[in-house]
């Protein structure tokens, strides 16, 4: 398994790169902060995942072992392949990425060439609860950790109970959250009479 590249730039192309190590080419498809990385003729250090299929192996590189964690989760979900979590990871900056992820902004994930809005749903639901404060903070900075601190704060963790378990149900974390807020405004108070209220308000 190839994980890790350091050697020169010999050439690049709009999706990849190939970096030359001990006299050998190895070509990659480079994510967004992997591009920023690099130039042609300079050495470069990247990170890789090596995908092996029947056909042949490619290798895909990142910028930084954050980006790499994140494009493994990206790949994790049903219908995101390693093509299409390169392409996403060169659409939007990690933490661009991170926030639309932790805030369900699937408007800005579908700006994506080739990532639909059911995609963009699918991975909001499966990551939302992959995505820690700590690992957000560590990967991006204050501007993420401000955008993270204010939808904390929007919710609290009772509502963000019901919240889950009405994505469990199939429902986008925008439209659970505004049914939260809607049954808080016919008086539902627990947990239960939340998500009760919620589903009979239609959601």
């Amino acid at each position: 398994m190839i994980a890790y590249l350091r050697g020169r730039v010999l050439e690049t192309t709009a999706e990849t790169a190939i970096v030359e190590v001990n006299g050998i080419g190895y070509e990659a498809y480079c994510s967004g902060g992997a591009f920023r990385k690099i130039t042609v003729g300079e050495t470069v250090e990247l990170y890789t995942y090596m995908q092996v299929k029947e056909d042949g192996v490619t290798l895909f590189a990142f910028g930084s072992t954050k980006e790499k964690e994140l494009f493994l989760k990206l790949i994790s979900v049903d219908g995101v392949g390693p093509k299409m979590g390169i392409g996403i990871l060169t659409g939007l900056s990690v933490d661009d990425l991170v926030e639309a992820i932790f805030s369900a902004d699937t408007k800005r994930l579908s700006t994506v060439k080739g990532l639909g809005k059911k995609t963009a749903e699918k991975i909001v639901l499966a990551l939302h609860g992959k995505i820690s404060a700590a690992e957000i903070m560590s990967a991006s900075g204050d501007k993420l950790t401000q955008a993270l601190e204010t939808a904390q704060s929007k919710l609290s963790g009772e509502d963000e109970e019901a919240v889950s378990a009405l994505m469990g149900l199939g429902f986008t974390r925008s439209e659970s959250t505004q049914a939260v807020k809607r049954a808080h405004d016919m008086g539902a108070t627990s947990v239960e009479e939340i998500i009760r209220k919620a589903l009979q308000g239609g959601i």
